[in-house]
């Protein structure tokens, strides 16, 4: 193999491995947070839904990194 393909596929695991570790994270804390305060749970669920999506941006830029890397 060559250095390209094993970049590609590396920027593929780590941009796809450590989003779905904090979009992990984001909605264990939050559950946890809404059993603690379900008063606050609306406030609390429009959070987590901010940070997944934040998250999830990183690892769609990291698919187009890797198919830049793939097809230059």
């Amino acid at each position: 193999m060559d250095a390209k393909t094993i970049m590609t596929g590396l920027t593929i695991a780590i941009g796809g491995a450590m989003p779905a570790l904090a979009i992990g994270i984001i909605t264990a804390k939050a559950v946890e947070a809404m059993g603690r305060n379900p008063e606050a749970s609306s406030d609390i669920r429009t959070s987590m839904i901010l940070g997944a999506a934040f998250a999830e941006a990183i690892a769609i830029y990291s698919l187009v990194i890797a198919l830049i890397l793939k097809f230059t």
